[in-house]
């Protein structure tokens, strides 16, 4: 995936050398959810690894602290400050209140481990749901990068066909400004005709560049949800077409959308992490036991040092501390009932996600077979005008009237192939398996 990146990349930094850069709705997608793609991707990576992070400390409360440790000191001390006073019953001797200079060498190893520490223990298993949570939020995250580029994707498709549609529109007003031309000059045939003609045709190629505007500013966007370099040219390999899509009940659909969404199973990984995270401040009450030793060697000089130890245990029994634990414990329990709020609402979410993207697709299909009916109709009346007045049965602008309806017809027939294009990746989100939809 890396190298796909990469390589694309550097296509696109020599696009003006070699052309545009052929790119489909799948391609768009593997880019994007790349490592290296889409933005939202790099953060969530990194998010990955400070849960990792996270979890590595404390997983480091239950291991064993060692440390080693060397001290050199040469020092003199006054003992009479600090009320050492020795009297000797010996004419002449006095016994010294000042001492030193004098040398203390002391190398030392020394560690720490708990044997008993509920608390800490509940932390660590918190940790490693804090990491899976983390990673099921990277593939959340890519499931709505992938349902951004695909919208993105879609979007410069139907910009393709809406500049197809409009060129064709004013291919269609130029044919009819000629044939207006050519009636006047047979005789049977005016001016206002001409006049008609031309403003439809004007009207038209206002109509291409503004397509063509829309086109550039669609391609625009879908380069920068995709990260690339925006002078990037792109061609776009995919068409606004109908797929049509298997059809799926409302219960399966929401028993496939709890499967599948990793934002879902993500909330439920972090509601499990706070309920053990309050867990674990409310087991700080308990005792907890570990022990401690060190051994080195102390003396004034290397030859002279003489090995000494230390070694232990601890036990640790928690009796006031102002109220902080209660305090701590307080917020962890407001956190975990956050989290259960949190899900319970996600849930719901989801279940209205699907419905609504249901919904959508239904709606979609129809508008689709209308459009369809709608477009042949205004092909045929189009036709039948142009004929009439080209016998002098009929005048210009039932030509014109006619013209005007198939340019609608076409302009509805692409908003009903985007709109089910659309109402598929809505689903497909809603159900977590866009990445899956795009294959």
């Amino acid at each position: 995936m890396k190298i796909a990146f990469w390589l694309l990349a550097a296509g696109a930094l020599a696009a003006q050398e070699r052309g545009p850069v052929q790119l489909s709705m799948k391609r768009a997608v593997e880019i994007a959810t790349s490592a290296e793609g889409n933005t939202n991707i790099q953060l969530a990576g990194e998010e990955l690894k400070q849960a990792q992070a996270r979890s590595a400390e404390a997983r480091a409360a239950l291991l064993p602290d060692l440390d080693g440790a060397f001290r050199y000191e040469n020092l003199t001390s006054y003992l009479g400050a600090y009320g050492i006073r020795v009297e000797v019953p010996i004419p002449g001797f006095r016994f010294p209140t000042f001492v030193g200079p004098f040398t203390v060498m002391d190398a030392r190893f020394s560690g720490t481990q708990n044997v008993f520490d509920f608390s800490s223990i509940r932390r660590l298993q918190a940790s490693h749901l804090g990491v899976t949570a983390a990673k099921s939020d990277i593939d959340a995250t890519e499931e709505q990068v992938a349902g951004r580029v695909a919208r993105a994707y879609l979007a410069a498709i139907r910009a393709v066909a809406d500049v197809e549609t409009a060129e064709a529109n004013v291919a269609l007003s130029e044919a009819v400004m000629k044939q207006a031309e050519n009636q006047k000059a047979a005789g049977t045939g005016t001016g206002i005709e001409i006049t008609r003609a031309r403003v439809q045709l004007s009207n038209d190629r206002q109509g291409l560049l503004v397509a063509r505007n829309n086109r550039r500013r669609s391609d625009l966007e879908l380069l920068r949800a995709m990260n690339l370099r925006l002078e990037t040219e792109l061609e776009l390999t995919d068409k606004l077409s109908y797929v049509a899509v298997d059809a799926v009940t409302l219960e399966k659909a929401k028993d496939l959308a709890m499967q599948q969404r990793p934002d879902y199973h993500a909330q439920q990984e972090r509601e499990s992490n706070a309920r053990l995270s309050a867990s674990a401040t409310r087991m700080e009450r308990l005792p907890s036991l570990s022990a401690f030793g060190d051994y080195g060697s102390i003396g004034n000089a290397l030859t002279s040092a003489v090995p000494t130890r230390t070694y232990g245990i601890s036990l640790k029994v928690p009796i006031f501390d102002g109220g902080r634990r209660d305090a701590r414990r307080a917020e962890s329990d407001s956190q975990y009932r956050s989290e259960q709020v949190r899900t319970k609402d996600l849930k719901e979410q989801v279940e209205l996600d699907v419905r609504l993207a249901l919904d959508d697709l239904r709606s979609a299909e129809d508008e689709v077979t209308v459009a369809r009916e709608g477009l042949a109709l205004s092909e045929n009346e189009l036709a039948q005008a142009r004929r009439r007045f080209e016998a002098g049965v009929a005048i210009n602008l039932e030509v014109t009237d006619a013209q005007t309806r198939l340019e609608r017809a076409r302009e509805n027939q692409t908003a009903a192939l985007y709109n089910h294009n659309l109402a598929r990746i809505e689903l497909a989100q809603a159900m977590g398996m866009v990445r899956q939809a795009i294959q």
